[in-house]
Order: C-alpha cells, then sequence, then structure tokens
C-alpha cells in the first residue's frame, strides 16, 4: 500500500496561507487608510482633496477592509482545523505506535 501526502492536510495549509494573504492585505489597506487620514487632517483642504484624488479608485473603504480582516482570520482558523484532523485520521488508519 502506497500513502502519498493527505489532500485534505494540504488544502488546509493552503487555506492558512490564504487566509494570511487576505490578513495581510487588510491590515495593509487599514493601516494606508489611517495614514492618509491623518495625513489630510494635517494639509491644506486642496492638498487633501489632491491626495484624495489620487488614489480613490483603489482603495477599498474600512468597513470593507474590516471584513476583509475577519473574513482572513476564520479562513485561517479553519484551515488549522482541517490540517489537524487530517492529520489525527491519518494517524487513526497508520498504527504508528506498533
Amino acid at each position: 500500500m502506497e500513502i502519498t501526502g493527505s489532500s485534505a492536510y494540504y488544502a488546509g495549509l493552503s487555506a492558512i496561507q490564504t487566509g494570511q494573504n487576505r490578513v495581510d492585505q487588510a491590515a495593509s489597506q487599514i493601516a494606508s487608510t489611517t495614514a492618509e487620514r491623518s495625513a489630510t487632517s494635517q494639509s491644506s483642504d486642496f492638498q487633501a482633496e489632491r491626495l484624495r484624488a489620487v488614489d480613490r479608485s483603489q482603495q477599498m473603504d474600512l468597513a470593507t477592509s474590516t471584513v476583509q480582516l475577519a473574513v482572513g482570520k476564520l479562513e485561517v482558523e479553519l484551515g488549522a482545523k482541517v490540517a489537524k484532523a487530517s492529520d489525527e485520521m491519518l494517524g487513526r488508519f497508520i498504527d504508528t505506535y506498533a
């Protein structure tokens, strides 16, 4: 009998990595939004409008970023549970203590 890597285990690891990437991207977006708001509160109205116009089309709003952060967190947690369950099942199929 040939035993190969568990596809469920690797799916769990992939979910962890995808979730971590989502968290990183959302956190970066939140940080840049916060930095922009800080910059605009210290500059003139004209300069603030120019700053907002440059990347308005590329920015997600703060609520969306916060939701993406929560989704990424859940994705990492669920990926870890899948990987752990797969690892435990493989241990049950093969008696490693015999």
